[in-house]
């Protein structure tokens, strides 16, 4: 309440009148939807002046609540719903009663294909060619590491659109710098559209002592697995919307740390494979292979690639060998069973209270392909372990000494190189390989009762992470956003997936998609894919020891050209066949990489010598995460 003396004269009390509305107004404009122009009339005085207010958010009628999954470092061939050995039922179930999509895409490592799932636009042209960790990111538009304000998140989009919005798990987006309770928190999830968060900001955290974070501020971990504590934590943020607003409308952003290393569940889980991988690698990836052609997730004429020539044949291993990396996929399956539990609790917990009826779930099996950050003997112990300076009997010894740790909170976790090569049956490379399908295939699957027709359909249409935020806006009714808090928005690049929901048959829209990570890098454009690998597999994590990284030019990298029209797993260099493709493409390429920020071409030996300086002094070092 505003009091004012009888002594002060008329013209201090019409000024003070004038401050307080002026106040109000502001106060009440930081309230409204800033995006909305003023509609009313403002006077001289209230007499001659009209009010109006914004019309708080609303969704569309009947907007569906919208669940997006992402999990980490999977590989197209693991999970049982894509042909795999390891037994995932609730994927399996979403995809029995949605869509399959066996031509989706990746961006190779976790930051960028995250920044470019949330955002709709590709990684480098939203900052994030590299990470927002300081140790990998660079002073360059396409590899700071802060993706701006300009491009506007999935969240903000919806809730500008009256929706609640809430993420639980891994962000990996938040720069290193900006990662403390004292912030600044624009780039936290708070800061890019998210109500509410749970979970960890970096790129990996350990299950069991997570660098935990709920909200703006870090908070103490209960000690349960960080599995069970998200699942827990998103069914709360849901069953406490709908009890103040039933009937609102949420997206859940639903992205657990699982499968990425360190590989830590209860032997409740692992377990109940015991022996089941006894039989190694090789035959592993017969075994998929031939149930992805069953199943029509991969074309009958497919052939398994040559094994990695870093990878020894299972029957050439001895028999401590065999125990031991045996034990490493037991631990894995074990850890991606359990995770598919808690994304059933989820769903469940949707069934249960009548919401799963009027949602549309979106799970992508993985963000890049399967890790190749094992090393070609497992990891029990970090890379401190002096052992591993030694030699590999040393390090295998000490492995078999720890075997009964594999899994547990006290180790950290990861298995050998061949099971990463198994894992992403049918292709060849893995996670961080840019040229290769291993890095960047990865399955999709799309899941709402009232929206798909065809029940466990498959679809060929070629995807990529950017297509599902303009696919969601479209499947609810919502138009892209011209500003979001006042910020004029850059154009979304990716292509809406709604087209070939009822039409299995429909051509592909989205033709020509670039791919770099640290070096390795290629061009896909209306089924053809030209690609360079650029040392691959040389890096720090899978040396043997002694060995060292070796520079080299980008220009002695080789192409290699595919018809993925006809050759889905890419087993037939064209290069030399069609030279003039090729150079075609690498045209495209470099266009591509001009308009998003592309360059300059950064590699793995500019990382680990130290050639990319930070303002505050410090330069980029150590092993990627």
């Amino acid at each position: 309440m505003i009091r004012f003396s009888k002594s002060k004269n008329k013209k201090v009390f019409a000024c003070a009148i004038a401050a307080a509305i002026v106040a109000l107004t502001a106060t009440n404009t930081r309230a409204q939807n800033t995006d909305q122009p003023y509609q009313g009339v403002i006077g001289k005085t209230l007499a001659d002046s009209k009010e109006w207010w914004a019309q708080p958010p609303k969704p569309p009628a009947g907007a569906p609540n919208v669940l997006w999954i992402i999990l980490d470092d999977v590989g197209f061939g693991a999970t049982s719903a894509f042909g795999g050995v390891i037994r995932t039922p609730t994927l399996d179930s979403l995809a029995n009663n949605g869509l399959r999509y066996t031509n989706f895409h990746t961006a190779a490592i976790c930051a960028p294909t995250r920044s470019a799932l949330l955002t709709g636009r590709n990684s480098h042209f939203v900052h994030e060619g590299g990470f927002s960790h300081i140790s990998l990111s660079a002073g360059f538009p396409g590899y700071d590491g802060r993706i701006p304000s300009s491009a506007g998140t999935i969240a903000e989009i919806l809730r500008n659109n009256g929706y609640n919005t809430f993420t639980v798990g891994k962000y990996g987006l938040t720069p290193d710098e900006d990662a403390t309770d004292a912030g600044p928190f624009d780039r936290w999830p708070s800061g890019k559209g998210f109500d509410h968060f749970f979970g960890f900001l970096g790129s990996q955290t350990d299950q069991y002592k997570p660098d935990l974070v709920e909200d703006n501020a870090h908070v103490t971990p209960d000690g349960r697995h960080l599995n069970e504590q998200i699942t827990d934590k998103a069914i709360s943020y849901i069953a406490r919307q709908q009890k103040a607003a039933p009937g609102k409308p949420f997206f859940l952003y639903y992205s657990p740390g699982a499968t990425h290393a360190p590989h830590q569940v209860d032997k409740y889980w692992s377990d109940q494979y015991k022996g089941k991988f006894d039989e190694g690698w090789d035959v592993f990836r017969e075994r998929v292979i031939a149930n992805q052609k069953k199943l029509g997730i991969i074309p009958s004429y497919a052939q398994l690639p040559a094994r990695n020539p870093r990878v020894q044949a299972w029957n050439s291993l001895s028999g401590d060998q065999k125990k031991l990396f045996a034990r490493f996929m037991e631990v894995y399956a074990g850890y991606l069973t359990y995770t598919d539990f808690q994304i059933g609790r989820l769903i469940n917990y949707l069934r249960e209270t009548n919401l799963l009826n009027n949602t549309i779930v979106f799970v992508v099996v993985g963000d890049n392909g399967a890790s190749k950050e094992g090393t070609s003997e497992g990891v029990i112990e970090p890379r401190t372990n002096p052992a591993r300076e030694k030699t590999e009997a040393e390090y295998l010894k000490a492995n078999l000494e720890d075997i009964d740790s594999i899994g547990t909170a006290e180790a950290t976790t990861n298995y050998p190189l061949g099971w990463a090569q198994a894992a992403n049956t049918p292709f060849k490379q893995w996670k961080q390989d840019a040229n290769s399908e291993g890095g960047t295939h990865n399955p999709l699957i799309v899941f709402s009762p009232k929206g798909i027709k065809d029940k466990g359909g498959i679809r060929t249409q070629y995807g990529y992470v950017i297509d599902l935020l303009p696919t969601t806006l479209e499947f609810i009714g919502i138009k892209k956003p011209e500003y979001i808090r006042g910020i004029k928005q850059d154009s979304i690049q990716g292509t809406s997936l709604v087209y070939s929901f009822d039409d299995a048959k429909a051509p592909s829209r989205h033709i020509v998609q670039h791919y770099y990570i640290f070096g390795s890098r290629a061009i896909y454009y209306k089924g053809w894919k030209a690609a360079a690998a650029h040392r691959p597999d040389n890096v720090d994590f899978i040396f043997k020891p002694g060995e060292k990284i070796v520079d080299k030019s980008f220009d002695e990298d080789v192409w290699e050209l595919y018809n993925l029209n006809e050759d889905f797993n890419e087993i037939n260099d064209l290069a030399k066949k069609y030279p003039d493709k090729l150079a075609g493409l690498k045209k495209v390429f470099d266009e591509q990489a001009e308009k998003n920020h592309l360059y300059p071409l950064i590699d793995w030996f500019d990382v680990y010598n130290k050639n990319i300086h930070h303002p505050n002094g410090s330069q980029t070092q150590g092993p990627i995460k």
